[in-house]
């Protein structure tokens, strides 16, 4: 069964006909300077210029695979360039097949699939397509993760368990993946993990304007653990407001119980800084705790809304006044009709992010 085929008209860009002319063949030799003479012979290298628009660049394309195709749409029209032509079909049994309908030799590529639900199933989607590309003669390889799945699984908490997210890192690596950008890693860290070149994006900028805006009385930023205390302090500075924190211990996995809040809540309108809601238990009673603390209201938002299990049941039962996510991921139906969530787009970070990276600029701005 086919899961999907996109077509998309490309044009090739032909090589260039002349050579670059050789200097300093049949020349004399200049004679010896003195000492804090400027040397003549060596030349600046001229800074690469940009393109208009991605579109004129020929060495440059966007691919996507089925984990979050309206994301890479979406940078795609941010950037101004289509998303390339691929076929992607399954076999009976689940295996993936998948073919590049399009010319990459010498071109700097760029790949979107978060590694989502189902999570092993796209991820070897990714590894496919790195390896389809390295095989066609891609100049270069960009892998773009949105979310990056395994994450949580960043070290031996526990005897004789696995550090999957070294593994992920390994396997993109060996892949053919020569650079790969994230968005908001579950530790940052991770970034470690790799022996290629990792651009590591936030989208704090994308969340702190949209809470600016709304202008909310008696704001306090909120950690729900110690583990987000940096990434929450953080948000507090650019909303100008103070932190708190509250104290978790996870029993279990997917399984936390809250103990006490860390700072005075009382009156005041608490907004939980999180990168990833999956069953939403630790949100959940991370919300009662903070209601249990005099809260007036509370908010929510996170970079990833994996939101499995029970997650859209239980925020939706909860006292939470609104749940702001990105696009990083996909929602489920349930979740696009829960007016508590409200999702924010990030394709316009993430195109900024492609096109510095293509044109050999900083992406450290980005930050901000």
């Amino acid at each position: 069964m086919e899961v999907g085929t996109v077509t998309v008209t490309a044009e090739e860009k032909q090589p260039a006909s002349g050579q670059p002319e050789e200097t300093g063949k049949d020349q004399p030799k200049a004679p010896l300077q003195q000492d804090g003479a400027k040397k003549q012979d060596a030349k600046p290298v001229p800074e690469r210029k940009k393109a208009r628009n991605l579109s004129e660049d020929k060495r440059f394309k966007l691919f996507s695979g089925t984990a979050n195709r309206p994301l890479a749409e979406e940078i795609g029209r941010q950037i101004g360039v289509p998303v390339g032509e691929v076929k992607i079909q399954r076999f009976a049994d689940g295996e993936v097949y998948f073919q590049l309908l399009e010319n990459v030799r010498g071109v700097d590529v760029f790949v979107v699939q978060p590694t989502c639900y189902p999570v092993d199933q796209h991820l070897m989607e990714l590894l496919v397509m790195i390896d389809a590309l390295k095989r066609a003669s891609a100049a270069r390889i960009t892998v773009v993760v949105p979310y990056y799945g395994y994450a949580r699984q960043d070290r031996k908490d526990r005897p004789r368990v696995a550090i999957s997210a070294k593994l992920i890192a390994d396997l993109l690596t060996t892949a053919g993946a020569n650079r790969a950008l994230f968005v908001d890693l579950h530790a940052a860290q991770i970034q470690g993990f790799f022996n290629i070149p990792v651009d590591h994006l936030f989208a704090s900028p994308v969340l702190v304007g949209y809470f600016r805006s709304l202008n909310l009385p008696n704001l306090i930023v909120v950690s729900p653990d110690a583990g987000g205390v940096e990434r929450a302090r953080f948000f507090a500075q650019k909303v100008g407001a103070p932190l708190a924190i509250v104290d978790k211990r996870r029993t279990d996995i997917n399984v936390a119980e809250v103990m006490n809040v860390v700072g005075d809540v009382n009156g005041k309108t608490c907004l939980i800084i999180d990168d990833i809601i999956d069953t939403a238990g630790t949100l959940v009673k991370t919300v009662d705790a903070l209601y249990a603390s005099g809260a007036a209201s509370v908010y929510a938002c996170a970079s990833h809304a994996v939101l499995s299990g029970p997650a859209i049941d239980r925020i939706a039962a909860s006292r939470l006044v609104q749940l702001v996510v990105t696009d990083t991921i996909p929602l489920r139906e349930a979740a696009q009709k829960l007016e508590k969530i409200k999702v924010l787009s990030i394709a316009g970070l993430l195109g900024a992010a492609i096109e510095s990276i293509h044109m050999e600029t900083s992406v450290s701005s980005l930050f901000n």
